[in-house]
C-alpha cells in the first residue's frame, strides 16, 4: 500500500519541469496579449503621416460626376475637358453629416452607397448647410466655383444709379363723355306726324327740328291760351284786370313747360291761329345715337324718341394696374396717338380715377378728356395712351435679374468668392428692359442676371438640405443604411 503511494506521487525533477512549463506559459500569454494592444504613440504617429500625405489629384466630368480618372483627358461619354476636383477633406468642410445621390438630392443616407444608377453618393458637411449670409426663408447662400459659372453661363451686372421716368403706357378706349349726352322727350301725349332726323348718326345743330308731333291736349292748350287773352282784354281798365293777367300768364305758362317755343307762343297770340301740332327741337349740337321713332307713331311723356350726344369732348378710358395705380394722378397729362390718324398726338389730361377695383383684372379705370373738335376721336376706337408724370432718380438694374419667388422677389448678390447671396427686393417702376428696386439692393453692387435660375435652385436645394439635417439633429438617430426620403 505505501509502496503504490509512493509510485503515484510525482518525483522531485519532474515537479520542477512542470513548474517550469507553466511559468513559460503565462509569460507567452502576457507578452502576445501586449503585442495586440495599440500603442498610442504609435497609432498617432500613423494617423499624422497619413494626414500630412499628400492626396492625389483627381479630374472629373462636369457633365458626369460619375467619370473620374487620376490624369487630364477628356470624357469618354461627352467628350468635355475633365475639371481638376477640389479637397474634400473633412476638416475643411466640417462635421460629416449624411451622403446624397448627386443625380436625385432628395436621397441622403447615413452611410457611403450607391445610386440606382450605380453612382457613388457624395459627402455632405456641416459647412455646406450653414447657408451664411442668407436673408430669406428657403434660400441659403450658395459658392460655385469658376469652371461651373462659366458651364452655365452665369452672368453679373453692375447696379446702377439713373433716371426712373414717370411716363406710363397703356392702351385706352374712346368712350362718350356722359355729361355730354342728352335724352329728347315730349310733355304730352300725341302723333307724330313729320320727321325730319330719320336715321342714327346724323350731326344735328342746337335748335334743329327733329319731328312734329300732333297731341289734342296741345291744341286745347292754345285755345284756353287765346281765350285768356280774350278776357284779360275785355277786363282791361276794370277792378278785375289783374285777375285777367294772372289767367294768361297761367296759359301762357303751361304752354311753355310743354317745349312750345316762345317764337310759336308769339305768334299765336299775334296770330290768332292755333297750330295743328307742336315741332320738337334739338336741345343740343351732337350725333343722333339713339332714334326710337317713326312717322305716324304715339308716344308719351314715358317715351324717349331721340338722344342726342356731343362727340366735341370725349372720355378715353384706361385701365391701370394696382402697381402702377399711385402714379395715376388726376390733373396728369396724357397723349394719345391711334391708328387712324397716323402722326398725330391728342392731348388730354385725367380727369378721374375709379375709386373702386375690378376684382378680375385687378385694375382701375382712369378717365381721361380729350378734345375732339373735328369727330377724328370716335367711340370704341382704341389708341396708345402716354400718362406723363414727374420722374426721379432711383436704382435700375435689368430685368432679368429679379426672380419672382411668390411672395416676394428676390436678387443673387455676388460677394466674391465665387459667393451669391439671396436678396429680398422691393421693385417700382420698370423702364424698358430695366426696373427700379425701391429696396434691398445697393448701387454698386453685382446682381446676377443670366443663369440665376440655376443658381435659384442651388440656394433652394441647399437652404431645403439644411432643414433636413437640422430636423434631423432634432429626432433620434436613424440605423445605419437607412433611407431619407
Amino acid at each position: 500500500m505505501i509502496d503504490e503511494q509512493i509510485e503515484m506521487t510525482p518525483s522531485r525533477p519532474s515537479r520542477i519541469r512542470l513548474l517550469g512549463l507553466v511559468a513559460l506559459g503565462l509569460v507567452a500569454g502576457i507578452g502576445g496579449t501586449l503585442l495586440l494592444v495599440p500603442h498610442p504613440r504609435h497609432d498617432h504617429e500613423q494617423a499624422a503621416a497619413s494626414a500630412s500625405s499628400p492626396k492625389k489629384q483627381m479630374y472629373q466630368c462636369p457633365m458626369h460626376p460619375q467619370i473620374i480618372m487620376d490624369h487630364e483627358g477628356t470624357c469618354p461619354i461627352c467628350g468635355m475637358t475633365l475639371v481638376a476636383m477640389e479637397s474634400d477633406k473633412p476638416k475643411e468642410k466640417g462635421k460629416l453629416v449624411f451622403y446624397r445621390s448627386p443625380m436625385n438630392p432628395s436621397l441622403t443616407s447615413q452611410v457611403p452607397m450607391k445610386d440606382e444608377m450605380g453612382m457613388d453618393y457624395v459627402p455632405v458637411y456641416e459647412g455646406d448647410l450653414k447657408g451664411e449670409g442668407a436673408s430669406i426663408e428657403d434660400h441659403s447662400t450658395v459658392t460655385i466655383d469658376h469652371e461651373r459659372q462659366q458651364l452655365i453661363g452665369l452672368q453679373t451686372e453692375k447696379v446702377a444709379e439713373g433716371a426712373v421716368s414717370g411716363e406710363l403706357r397703356a392702351l385706352g378706349r374712346v368712350s362718350v363723355d356722359e355729361t355730354r349726352v342728352r335724352k329728347v322727350n315730349v310733355k304730352v301725349e300725341g302723333f307724330v306726324e313729320k320727321l325730319f332726323v330719320d336715321f342714327v348718326g346724323k350731326s344735328v345743330t342746337k335748335g334743329q327740328p327733329l319731328f312734329s308731333l300732333y297731341s289734342p291736349e296741345f291744341v286745347s292748350a292754345q285755345r284756353e291760351y287765346l281765350l285768356a287773352l280774350k278776357t284779360q282784354k275785355a277786363l282791361l281798365g276794370g277792378s278785375l284786370q289783374s285777375s285777367g293777367g294772372d289767367l294768361l300768364e297761367s296759359a301762357r305758362r303751361r304752354l311753355s313747360l310743354w317745349d312750345v317755343p316762345k317764337e310759336a307762343i308769339d305768334n299765336l297770340e299775334q296770330t290768332g291761329e292755333v297750330l295743328r301740332a307742336i315741332t320738337l327741337r334739338s336741345p343740343i349740337s351732337g350725333v343722333v345715337t339713339v332714334k326710337n321713332v317713326v312717322e305716324g307713331a304715339r308716344i308719351t311723356p314715358a317715351d324717349i324718341p331721340f338722344e342726342i350726344t356731343d362727340l366735341s369732348r370725349v372720355w378715353v378710358l384706361v385701365d391701370v394696374y394696382e402697381a402702377e395705380l399711385g402714379r395715376a394722378k388726376v390733373g396728369m397729362s396724357a397723349e394719345l396717338t391711334t391708328q387712324a390718324s397716323p402722326g398725330k398726338i391728342f392731348k388730354g389730361r385725367i380727369v378721374f380715377v375709379d375709386p373702386i377695383m375690378d376684382p378680375k383684372t385687378r385694375t382701375a379705370k382712369a378717365r381721361l378728356e380729350f378734345a375732339n373738335p373735328k369727330d377724328e376721336l370716335k367711340p370704341e376706337m382704341f389708341g396708345e395712351v402716354l400718362l406723363k408724370g414727374q420722374g426721379h432718380k432711383g436704382i435700375l438694374v435689368p430685368r432679368d435679374a429679379v426672380l419672382d419667388a411668390g411672395t416676394t422677389k428676390v436678387a443673387f448678390v455676388a460677394l466674391g468668392d465665387g459667393k451669391f447671396e439671396p436678396r429680398e427686393i422691393t421693385t417700382g417702376t420698370a423702364i424698358g428692359e430695366k426696373v427700379e428696386i425701391r429696396s434691398g439692393l445697393k448701387a454698386g453692387e453685382e446682381v446676377v442676371v443670366r443663369a440665376n435660375f440655376l443658381v435659384d435652385s442651388e440656394s433652394r436645394l441647399k437652404a431645403a438640405l439644411a432643414h433636413l439635417s437640422q430636423k434631423g439633429a432634432s429626432q433620434p438617430s436613424a440605423p445605419a443604411g437607412g433611407h431619407q426620403h
